[in-house]
């Protein structure tokens, strides 16, 4: 808080200066002017002047006119653009010229230009890559509520709803509500959390005001952007305080949980705020604020993932289904975590229509999410720049930006963020050929907490595993006077899990809500027991989490020094600092034993350093006139505990002619394991979540030493049917399979990719065709072992330590013998096969009368068959086909246009080591109506999302989403003179 108060007073001081120091760099400039119309007449509003080669630019007002500030040596050239019109140039001579311009009406993208295929300007028609582009005026004229919304839309981009304030983009397969492989930049800034592992993009980036366009690309982009970029990007830039100035007010008001929903429509509430202004085209200041607050989607899907008839389950007791499922475990409850093994017991003895059955599998009861979760969000969002021209082509800038939101998201376990904050600076000097970057985030979770720990311990404050078997093991086999049946079996267990249950603390209760509170509150995850006498009475769910993140980047553009190419060169280097908190992140040089108990300092030890470097060039090359387009590029990344990496890109783009453009690519990449796969430490549920890198492995031995959870689920199903006894056991261990994991590497994928992109039938159809093919070798995803207390695997003894009923360490019976038990992990590792998936997508605009446009898209990606079984389900969670169509005109009569959007996907599968399970298709339309009152600068706009309001969630264990209907209203370029954003 600290460092945002002082931040704060920073630009506060700056100010109050600025205008001073402006002032004085008034001497030698002139004002130039003119007017701008359209082809038919009109004053075009919200047009760009721009001196070409420069930053120095204004806009035009309501009427047409520009004024233009500048002390430019003469002559030079002004540069018009507006969105929807071919840029114009002309020449000015001198001072006096007379500038009155029409521009051409251009419904199409033929001269868009963007920057993230390749790291600098080129035409968006002759990108070496797949690329999408959203402007100002396509993301206003989206039917979504927010910029991000209208992601969603983008061909080829599959969107994950965590929660209202968290939404990840994804390409190509391979999704994950926390995903590592898609990087998310804001004015190049990553937004990728450190510690949390998650996308923070539309939570801390940029408010609706100060959005200037969005670019993404689909597929591999770490040949030039690194590591983390395997499966795309999306790149998120502002507006420039140079060109953009004045005040702007952004109000939205919205309703959700409309009609059959627990909550009751429920009200969302956002307000923007936009300050920018320019000192005689020297000094600029830009000052954004938002806040959002609102119902939450919740996630209470209570389908059971552990059906009777899987081995995990009951098999031999199919009377048991449905809610008298004894092991069941339900999409959005915990503590309930039967396919896990972390909250079952085991219970022997039972006899139904006088014959002895196996061993009966049994889950805690557990809570449900809505009962663990808050369900209303906030979302605060800060950001300030201070920008100074040291010659009319070099900037340099300051830019400070908090954000503190609440909100739900899924990693191992569903995490509720409660004020977690993330703080960026960066200084940033930028030429007309080279770029400079430093910045740091600063991350600190708040009073967040995790939901499956927090379940787990209001359970155990109950009664431990041990002891709740017990009573319900006697209320079972008591139950109609001990006499159980086929028939009595269902209601049977469903009196054993109630007296069982009996004294449970239960939601909607003052004993739920405080012990709750209480829980949510520590910061250790165990609970008292014999076996962790020093823990917690009440044990812990509190995430404290604290990391600092330090980037360094340069970028020089060589081309007017080399002539013969255009080359560019590049580098970067990242280090991550995170405070141990015992429960995630711990200091690997203290004891195993010490590890999750603080010093007597109260700190949890050293700081853990986690950093990676690396550095790039690209050279590019024409030929026959320009019409054949050569891209090669070279990548080398080094992370201290991998070799080091090279990542080559070759690309070609063939011009038949300006409107026509084929392109090929070739690209290999890599992965490093991010912080978090890499070495975190979690305890939770007695199921250590453990990092990838090797030296973890020391003294713990689940890389050699221990079977795969899916071996011991088969041996434990096969030795209960067998009666349960060490003879049964023993005589069963060839079921079991050493998991035998291999010391982590990078993942790396090689992608080819082929598309089309033109212009057709006078410039009014605007067609985008795509395909691809991927090979992923090292995938590196999550496995579950099981390690043998004090024995060696293949012995006897780690034999009998795999059976449910020693979980724990236990005395000898008359049928089995004693036993050190087991440890349980969940390890980041890599696959054993390789993966290839394969997939297309089309997009077609087309502009047919007027403003009239139509466009739609399709995607198609699929994951090809794998002849053997891996050591985990690499979870491709993407459905194999996906699309939408729009119909609009954004001026069907003057300043009022409409949109509307129907979006569909197929069913798939949904693969996480959380939840799997079916996501079943959806279908829904979003719509809007915009009208705008030019006079006012403002613009008025009314619209839902799944407006016809069928509730769907975009991935098993996600929230349900249902409609949203919402309206707002923007004053856009209040105060800024002769200069006006509204476009």
């Amino acid at each position: 808080m600290k460092i945002f108060t002082n931040s704060i007073k920073i630009i506060v001081l700056l100010l109050v200066l600025l205008p001073g120091i402006s002032r004085a760099q008034l001497n030698g400039s002139y004002i130039l002017s003119g007017k701008v119309g359209d082809d038919q007449g009109k004053p075009l509003v919200g047009a760009t002047v721009s001196i070409k080669g420069t930053t120095n630019s204004t806009s035009t007002d309501t009427t047409g006119k520009f004024s233009l500030t500048t002390s430019a040596k003469l002559p030079y050239t002004l540069v018009f653009t507006a969105v929807g019109f071919q840029p114009q140039e002309f020449y000015i001579k001198n001072a006096n010229s007379a500038v009155n311009i029409t521009l051409t009406t251009q419904s199409l993208l033929v001269n868009e230009v963007v920057v993230t295929a390749s790291r600098k300007e080129e035409k968006l028609l002759r990108s070496p890559v797949a690329i999408e582009k959203l402007s100002i005026t396509a993301l206003k004229q989206s039917p979504g509520p927010s910029f991000y919304d209208a992601l969603e839309n983008v061909k080829g981009v599959q969107m994950t709803t965590t929660s209202i304030t968290l939404k990840v983009p994804n390409t190509r397969g391979f999704n994950s509500p926390n995903n590592f492989r898609f990087m998310q930049l804001v004015d190049g800034v990553d937004m990728q959390s450190a510690t949390l592992g998650v996308p923070l993009g539309n939570a801390i980036g940029p408010t609706e005001l100060d959005i200037a366009s969005v670019e993404i690309t689909p597929g591999a982009a770490a040949a030039l952007y690194g590591t983390n970029a395997i499966n795309g990007l999306s790149n998120l830039f502002t507006k420039d305080p140079f060109k953009y100035q004045g005040l702007s007010f952004y109000h939205r008001q919205a309703v959700n949980h409309v009609g059959n929903d627990r909550l009751g429509a429920s009200s969302i509430t956002e307000d923007a705020l936009r300050y920018a202004k320019a000192f005689n085209d020297k000094f600029a200041v830009k000052v954004n604020f938002s806040y959002m607050q609102g119902q939450d989607w919740q996630s209470d899907t209570r389908l059971d993932q552990n059906p009777t008839n899987l081995k995990s389950a009951n098999p031999a007791y199919p009377e048991l289904t449905g809610t008298s499922n004894a092991a069941y475990d339900g999409w959005n409850k915990y503590g309930d975590d039967a396919l896990a093994g972390s909250n079952t017991v085991s219970i022997k003895g039972i006899t139904v229509d006088g014959k002895a059955r196996p061993n009966l599998t049994v889950a805690r009861t557990g809570y449900n999410e809505v009962d663990l979760v808050d369900p209303h969000v906030k979302n605060l969002k800060l950001d300030g720049t201070l920008s100074y021209k040291l010659t009319p082509s070099t900037i340099l800038s300051y830019t400070y930006r908090y954000g503190r939101l609440d909100g739900v998201f899924q990693r191992g376990n569903k995490i509720s963020l409660q004020g977690a904050t993330v703080q960026n600076h960066k200084i940033e000097l930028k030429g007309k050929d080279f770029l400079v970057r430093g910045y740091e985030s600063i991350e600190n979770t708040g009073n967040s907490f995790n939901v499956k720990p927090l379940a787990d311990n209001l359970d155990l404050n109950h009664a431990s595993n041990s002891a709740w078997g017990t009573l319900y093991g006697n209320a079972l086999k008591a139950y109609n006077g001990g006499v159980l049946t086929s028939a009595n079996l269902a209601a049977a267990e469903q009196a054993a899990r109630a007296a069982a249950d009996k004294g449970r603390v239960e939601p909607g209760t003052p004993e739920f809500d405080a012990l709750r509170k209480t829980i949510i509150g520590i910061n250790n995850w165990d609970i008292k027991s014999s076996l962790i006498p020093n823990a917690p009475v009440t044990g812990g769910a509190a995430l404290v989490q604290k990391s600092h993140m330090y980037n360094g980047e340069a970028q020089w553009d060589l081309t007017d020094k080399v002539k013969f190419v255009d080359l560019l060169v590049g580098a970067d280097v990242r280090v991550y600092s995170i405070t141990p908190d015992g429960n995630n992140f711990v200091d690997f040089s203290r004891p195993i034993a010490d590890r999750n108990t603080p010093l007597a300092d109260g700190t949890f030890g050293k700081d853990v350093i986690y950093k990676k470097y690396g550095a790039f060039t690209q050279v590019t090359k024409t030929f026959f006139d320009e019409k054949l387009k050569l891209f090669g590029s070279i990548r080398w990344d080094r992370n201290p505990y991998f070799d080091p990496k090279f990542t080559p890109r070759l690309a070609a783009v063939y011009t038949v002619n300006q409107n026509h453009n084929f392109r090929f690519t070739f690209q290999n990449g890599y992965r490093f394991p991010s912080l978090f796969e890499a070495l975190s430490y979690v305890n939770n549920g007695r199921v250590k979540r453990v990092g990838s890198l090797p030296f973890i492995n020391e003294g713990l031995g689940y890389l050699g030493n221990s079977y795969t959870q899916t071996s011991v689920v088969a041996f434990n199903a096969a030795v209960n049917a067998a009666g349960g006894s060490d003879q049964a056991a023993l005589a069963n261990r060839n079921l079991l399979k050493v998991a035998d994991l291999p010391p982590a590497r990078p993942e790396q994928i090689t992608s080819f990719e082929v598309g089309y992109k033109g212009i057709v039938a006078d410039n009014k159809v605007f067609i985008d065709i795509d395909a691809y093919t991927n090979r992923y070798d090292g995938f590196l995803g999550q496995v579950q072992v099981f390690v043998p207390n004090g024995a060696t695997v293949g012995s006897d003894a780690a034999v009998l330590s795999m059976l449910d009923i020693n979980r724990d360490p236990t005395t000898g019976t008359s049928s089995n013998a004693a036993s050190q038990g087991q440890s349980r992990y969940r390890v980041y590792t890599n696959a054993k096969n390789i993966y290839h998936n394969y997939g297309s997508s089309a997009g077609v605009t087309y502009n047919f009368y007027q403003h009239y446009t139509v466009s739609g898209n399709v995607s198609f990606n699929k994951l090809k068959a794998q002849t053997a079984s891996d050591i985990f389900v690499t979870g491709f969670n993407t459905p194999e086909w996906s699309g939408n169509v729009s119909f609009g005109n954004r001026e069907v009569v003057k300043n009022l246009g409409f949109n509307v959007v129907y979006k569909w996907q197929q069913s798939y599968l949904w693969e996480s080591p959380l939840v799997t399970g079916t996501v079943p298709s959806i279908k829904t339309v979003d719509a809007q109506v915009t009208y705008r009152v030019p006079a006012y600068y403002a613009t008025f706009k009314l619209g839902a999302t799944d407006i016809f309001n069928k509730r769907y969630y975009q991935y098993a264990g996600g929230p349900t989403i249902g409609g949203l209907y919402y309206v707002s209203v923007t004053l856009d370029g209040l105060l800024a003179g002769n200069t006006n954003n509204n476009k």
